[in-house]
């Protein structure tokens, strides 16, 4: 049985008059590829399974910035709904990390660790990464490696979202919201260039937008 939803290659997607969307982002999308209350439900059943899984460890939820804020405070509000609800909890912290390895539409093979505390904080915890979506996988190796050096007692990652793309390292994480198409995802605090953030549903991007926004 398959652990995430997948979106087929040749999904149509619905149509952006469908949904309540930024009038300023209306010329830059194509179309809407999962909606917002999907999304949600989604997530809600990842909160699910790692308490299933997780229950009765201390974790540390380490927050990808920025593109995973969202999914972050959604995915830690349906946990702490059913650390209230349920047999199982998952006693919660939280840390903060910000990667990056785009400019403009391209995923560069420099990672880049802005900000955030210093990892060695986490020696000895039970981590949870929360990311925003996992691409050719190299930028959350490249993290798991450094995390590695910390001796960190367990680790596993959480996504949203996985891209089907030819550019894969083979990478999976522990957790998967959806498996999408490989193409230009925005929205949901998913950006191009710091814009899209303010979208609630995650959108194709058009090859226009892609030239009006790039920096």
């Amino acid at each position: 049985m398959a652990s995430y939803l997948q979106i087929a290659d040749d999904e149509k997607g619905h149509e952006l008059e469908l949904f309540c969307v930024p009038k300023h982002y209306e010329n830059d999308l194509e179309r809407v590829i999962i909606p917002h209350g999907l999304i949600k439900d989604r997530t809600e059943r990842l909160a699910r399974d790692i308490i299933r899984d997780m229950g009765g460890h201390h974790l540390v939820a380490l927050c990808v910035l920025k593109g995973g804020y969202k999914f972050f405070a959604d995915l830690l509000d349906f946990i702490q709904v059913l650390n209230q609800n349920s047999d199982k909890s998952v006693p919660l912290t939280v840390d903060f990390i910000r990667l990056k390895s785009y400019c403009n539409d391209t995923s560069t093979n420099s990672v880049k660790v802005i900000g955030g505390d210093d990892l060695s904080s986490l020696t000895g915890k039970n981590v949870l990464i929360v990311e925003d979506i996992v691409e050719t996988g190299r930028t959350m190796q490249t993290l798991l490696s450094l995390l590695d050096e910390c001796n960190p007692k367990m680790v596993k990652v959480v996504s949203l979202l996985v891209k089907r793309t030819p550019r894969s390292s083979g990478y999976r994480p522990d957790y998967t919201g959806f498996e999408v198409p490989d193409e230009f995802l925005v929205g949901y605090a998913l950006d191009y260039n710091e814009y899209f953030r303010d979208l609630n549903h995650i959108c194709v991007l058009t090859e226009e937008a892609k030239e009006k926004y790039k920096v």
